[in-house]
């Protein structure tokens, strides 16, 4: 069924003589669509999460029925083709990607937060379902870009978005010994993709919209579900020991930071490398 749906989504739609409303109705209702399935493993992993008693499931903790969820949603979604392998590879880095740095956060010199619950996978005081936190947006960047048709117009020098790009990730780890620079790299973002524009298809016209409010917007949205999964006890900050607090909104942009770098490495995918126009 969601082979047809995907069909029926990336189908060509000749231009339709749609005006005020009645366009307004029909663009807003295929983009929902289409963002709803972009989501789909997003969807379902989150609302594991919140849905999964604390006390697990049939004598197996609930970490670790989370990972055997989410191997198993991963495993559906390319057999059912609708992930691709090296679709599947890039989360796989985004799960090592994400696994690195939630080892570093949770060690004991650094405790910036930590993962109450018993589990036998837990290596290194984080339970492996973590990594996918960090796949499930680089699934749903994947997804939106096939289903939307996206295409990137002003992009900046590769060279230039790689190195912002490390740099951002590398800020995660030293700004604990060297002091936070995660403004000035907001800076340098900003400047870099000031005029990067992301062009989309929600229905028959293309759509444009500046590739730095999508970074926000994303980011805003994973910090919302963030002070979901901590309000269930996923995880927890040391300011959430005694009793449960919105995560501070700082939070908001290191996530829309973290937007930044996996936008960068799925638009080093080699299919979608031709999609972006970087300026000579």
């Amino acid at each position: 069924m969601l082979q047809a749906l995907d069909a029926r989504l990336l189908a060509d739609i000749p231009p339709q003589a749609l005006s005020g409303w009645r366009r307004f109705a029909v663009e807003l209702g295929y983009f929902t669509v289409k963002e709803a399935r972009a989501c789909l493993f997003a969807g379902l992993f989150f609302a594991t999460l919140f849905l999964m008693p604390r006390t697990g499931l049939f004598g197996i903790p609930r970490y670790d029925l989370l990972l055997l969820f989410a191997l198993g949603v991963q495993a559906w979604m390319v057999w059912g083709k609708l992930e691709t392998v090296d679709e599947l590879k890039a989360i796989c880095l985004f799960h090592a990607v994400g696994f690195a740095l939630e080892a570093f956060k949770v060690s004991g010199s650094i405790q910036s937060w930590s993962y109450p619950d018993f589990a036998y996978t837990k290596v290194l005081g984080v339970p492996l379902f973590s990594g996918f936190m960090y796949a499930a947006v680089g699934s749903y960047m994947i997804q939106a870009w096939r289903l939307f048709d996206l295409r990137i117009q002003h992009h900046p020098p590769y060279w230039m978005a790689v190195t912002v790009a490390v740099l951002i990730y590398a800020n995660f780890f030293t700004h604990h010994f060297i002091g936070d620079y995660r403004w000035y790299l907001a800076a340098c973002a900003l400047g870099l993709y000031a005029r990067t524009v992301v062009v989309f298809r929600p229905y028959d016209r293309d759509r444009r919209m500046p590739l730095l409010l999508a970074f926000v917007l994303i980011g805003f949205f994973i910090w919302l579900a963030e002070n979901i999964s901590t309000f269930y006890g996923i995880w927890q900050y040391p300011n959430q020991l005694g009793a449960w607090s919105v995560v501070h909104v700082g939070k908001w942009s290191s996530w829309s930071l973290l937007v930044i770098m996996t936008f960068t490495i799925i638009a080093g995918l080699k299919h979608i490398k031709s999609r972006i126009h970087v300026p000579e």
